[in-house]
């Protein structure tokens, strides 16, 4: 147990990392390594996605809370964009966490694959979208929620990779939409982990120290070192070649999306 949290404290300190440097959550490093990691422990194929999920979901409650609270002090945060952002998000995550419910872990994997490729791909060309021509209306705001909600529950991220790039349409300031994207993680983490314990409770596959389908000793390893170390990433954007360390990042991002890609469908 002392290996395996030294671990999960190492993983917690490399999210952390990543999510300073590139301002994206630590969802996108932690859910393919965990997965690899409860692979390792022998954990049933038949839950160990679903765990991987839900696990960093569960890690992004504790992280988002400070980052919110940060931005808020900054006054970046727009709390009346956020509300009907919300509204949606809650709603999108239960859906979510449901919809990964009914999909095989190999058919999960396939789809996290598809979607950290597709990130890489962001990354390395630096593909922003231009600012729409007029702004988003409240009923959008719910309606696209809904479905970031949705998405961010079934890949286990804060949907920052989501959430930005759509504000940034909706023609809000690139500094506020990263501050409300912030913000809007803690409601897809919650709900989606609290989602994630409800459908997972009792499974007969799940180990040990398990709440649901979260697995509380990586919790609380990457918990305890994620939000310290983002402090350090944070740093270090701002003295190493970011461009750079993008392009490398996303290609670790397209190895993951290849290997799930390639070990199920092969």
């Amino acid at each position: 147990m002392l290996v395996t949290i030294l671990t999960y404290l190492v993983l917690g300190a490399a999210a952390g990392v990543v999510a300073g440097l590139f301002g994206i959550g630590g969802g996108l490093l932690i859910v393919p390594v965990l997965i690899f990691c409860f692979e390792l422990q022998g954990m049933s194929s038949e839950v160990l996605t679903h765990a991987a999920v839900a696990t960093s979901l569960a890690t992004i409650v504790a992280t988002s809370v400070s980052s919110t609270l940060a931005h808020h002090r900054k006054g970046a945060v727009r709390w009346d964009i956020f509300k009907p952002l919300a509204l949606g998000i809650l709603v999108g995550a239960v859906l979510g966490v449901k919809t990964a419910g009914q999909m095989k872990g190999e058919w999960l994997q396939i789809a996290i694959g598809c979607f950290a490729i597709a990130v890489a791909f962001q990354m390395s060309l630096n593909l922003k979208p231009s600012a729409g021509e007029k702004e988003v209306s409240k009923g959008s705001f719910v309606i696209s929620g809904g479905l970031i909600g949705w998405l961010s529950s079934i890949f286990g991220i804060g949907g920052g990779t989501l959430t930005v790039p759509y504000l940034t349409w909706g023609r809000v300031q690139m500094q506020q939409a990263v501050a409300t994207s912030a913000a809007c993680g803690l409601p897809i983490a919650v709900m989606g982990a609290l989602t994630n314990i409800w459908e997972g409770w009792g499974h007969a596959d799940m180990p040990e120290w398990s709440a649901g389908y979260i697995y509380l000793p990586a919790f609380l390893g990457i918990v305890l070192t994620s939000t310290l170390f983002a402090k350090v990433g944070a740093k270090l954007a701002h003295s190493l070649p970011g461009p750079v360390l993008k392009r490398i990042f996303a290609v670790f991002l397209l190895c993951v999306g290849l290997r799930f890609l390639l070990t199920n469908l092969l």
